[in-house]
């Protein structure tokens, strides 16, 4: 019998720890004051446009679209605000290359250099193209973690999308019984 009850009172512990998970802190997006283009790197993603490339990601309100246009001005691709399912900032941690090569020479103290590091921010918009029916995740550079911050919360304010913590999403449609 104390086994059972045992079990009974385990399980039910167990099920009121899934509710009791805190949901993320939203924080309040401060778009005013930021501006209408920022200088970020193209990683990747977009169909039909490959290879890495340094340019600016502008607002184009008039058409609901973020576009980047390239270095010398001229527009490589845009991405329609309705089309935006998941704006998300990521960051990766590396150690630079000089710091992998100093590490490898045969002196005393040199492999301290593979303890520099390096961290890069990245942007990560998830989209569904209309054109070709197809999802897919485009990926920015960012020098710095604010301008990256700033540039997310415009985002997704235009884009009229809910956020998470740091992230935007556009929920799902409810079903229409």
């Amino acid at each position: 019998m104390k086994k059972v009850l045992f079990i009974a009172f385990a399980s039910c512990l167990q099920a009121g720890m899934i509710y009791a998970q805190p949901r993320p802190v939203d924080r309040t997006p401060t778009v005013t004051n930021t501006p209408d283009s920022y200088a970020a790197r193209y990683e990747g993603g977009i169909f039909g446009a490959s290879g890495k490339e340094k340019g600016t990601l502008k607002f184009d309100d008039a058409n609901s679209r973020l576009v980047f246009n390239r270095q010398d001005g001229r527009e490589m691709f845009s991405i329609p605000y309705d089309s935006l399912i998941v704006i998300y900032p990521d960051s990766k941690e590396s150690v630079p290359q000089s710091g992998k090569v100093i590490s490898h020479i045969p002196l005393p103290g040199a492999g301290l250099a593979s303890l520099m590091n390096k961290s890069t921010k990245y942007a990560n918009m998830t989209f569904d193209d209309p054109d070709i029916e197809a999802k897919g995740t485009a990926s920015f550079r960012f020098d710095n973690k604010d301008n990256l911050l700033k540039f997310i919360d415009k985002l997704g304010a235009k884009a009229k999308m809910k956020q998470r913590g740091d992230a935007y999403y556009r929920p799902k449609p409810s079903p229409v019984f």
